[in-house]
């Protein structure tokens, strides 16, 4: 009996509630955090190494999985990713415009050091393309070390179609690799209680909690501006595809996805999440199969929302007048940018400084700009992360049920 007493307590664990497993993982930061900073700090390793160990299987299994669906895909097979891709596009340009009326209806401020604004801009919308463009062809392995999405999806889909006609037993290895990466993440995914420990106990231990408060009003901004995609127009392009009330639904990736990518925030990390629920909703395998890893790189709508109202939030600090077609095409740049923005925690704020240059804005006060945001990221990115992957089951499911 009490050789099986520890695998029954490590079942228990695996077995249980993931989304209670994290709020003890956070309550207990937060006390660790106030009676021992220096103990919180140290705690940081915990979360460091769940980061690291998200980032560093991510890559794997966005190829393998894209790899795996289209060389095993048959012919004539009907799929609905072209009605996913229109619901994709659209939510993120819906989302880059709603974040300009929020930022226009609630403008924030920053804390900025101003410099001189006569500078040309640091980088135009053409060079920025071209990095996107040529990072579709980076070396495979590159890609994958590096975490470039862009190049990891491309090169994916092209050497899934070059395997379409190997012979079964090379596809069917194909499958079971991703299948077995997809394990493994599910199980760093199970440590997301330690990592969020680590996570919280560190950003309060050093930042504390008086840093998230002076930016309160960019965060409600931030956050509202999720919250309405999430609720309101999402829910509506639902409806319209699938003609059904789409709120259960939406409420089912909110708590099934949403929560889990708002404490991993990664995108990409919480795939096998999402491949799972596509699973229990009962969507058609060789379109979710191809669709949830395309979305965790494509489908950025709270990416969008981020670099559009951060970059409003500068542009009002620094009194520079916008007129509404400056503020469209901002729509505009916020959602292509946010197509190419990283998987991980923290890839839309990089894309900042791009969204930036359309005013004129230089580099450095750009960059102090990112700054904020990295501060603010505890909250930010995770309510990003949340709404961009639960998207990517909600829109897969609308498609698979349209009218």
């Amino acid at each position: 009996m009490a050789m099986s007493s520890t695998p029954t307590l490590f079942q228990r664990y695996m077995n249980g509630s993931l989304v209670l497993q994290i709020i003890v993982g956070i309550v207990c930061g937060v006390i660790l955090a106030s009676i021992s900073p220096s103990a919180g700090q140290s705690a940081g390793i915990l979360g460091g190494f769940f980061v690291k160990a998200l980032k560093g299987i991510a890559p794997v299994l966005v190829f393998l999985l894209v790899v795996a669906s289209i060389a095993n895909h048959k012919k004539n097979q009907q799929t609905h990713i072209k009605p996913v891709l229109v619901l994709y596009i659209l939510g993120t340009l819906i989302a880059a415009v709603t974040a300009v009326m929020f930022s226009f209806a609630f403008p924030s401020e920053l804390n900025l050091i101003a410099t001189d604004l006569s500078r040309a801009a640091p980088r135009g919308i053409g060079e920025v393309l071209h990095t996107l463009v040529f990072n579709m062809v980076d070396n495979p392995v590159n890609a994958l070390v590096n975490g470039n999405y862009i190049g990891i999806l491309t090169w994916a889909i092209v050497i899934g179609i070059g395997l379409r006609q190997a012979t079964d037993t090379t596809k069917a290895l194909l499958q079971n690799l991703a299948d077995g990466i997809t394990t493994v993440v599910g199980f760093v995914i199970r440590l997301a209680p330690f990592g969020v420990f680590g996570l919280v106990a560190n950003t309060i231990a050093t930042t504390g909690f008086e840093a998230l408060f002076s930016y309160s009003h960019l965060l409600a901004v931030l956050v509202g501006a999720m919250l309405f995609i999430a609720l309101v127009t999402n829910p509506l392009l639902v409806f319209l595809a699938t003609r059904q009330n789409p709120y259960p639904l939406v409420f089912q990736c909110l708590k099934s996805s949403g929560i889990t990518a708002f404490f991993t925030r990664s995108s990409a990390a919480n795939i096998p999440v999402n491949m799972a629920l596509c699973e229990k909703l009962g969507l058609d395998e060789d379109t979710y199969s191809v669709s949830i890893p395309l979305g965790a790189t494509v489908n950025m709508a709270g990416a969008a929302i981020t670099i559009t109202v951060l970059t409003l939030a500068a542009v009002n600090t620094l009194g520079i007048p916008v007129d509404m077609g400056t503020a469209i095409l901002l729509s505009i740049i916020a959602a292509v940018s946010a197509g190419g923005s990283s998987g991980v925690a923290g890839g839309s704020l990089l894309l900042i400084p791009l969204a930036c240059s359309l005013f004129n804005i230089p580099n450095d006060i750009a960059m102090q700009v990112v700054a904020v945001g990295f501060i603010i990221g505890v909250l930010q990115d995770s309510a990003e992360t949340a709404l961009n992957s639960s998207t990517d089951v909600l829109f897969t499911a609308a498609a698979c049920r349209r009218v």
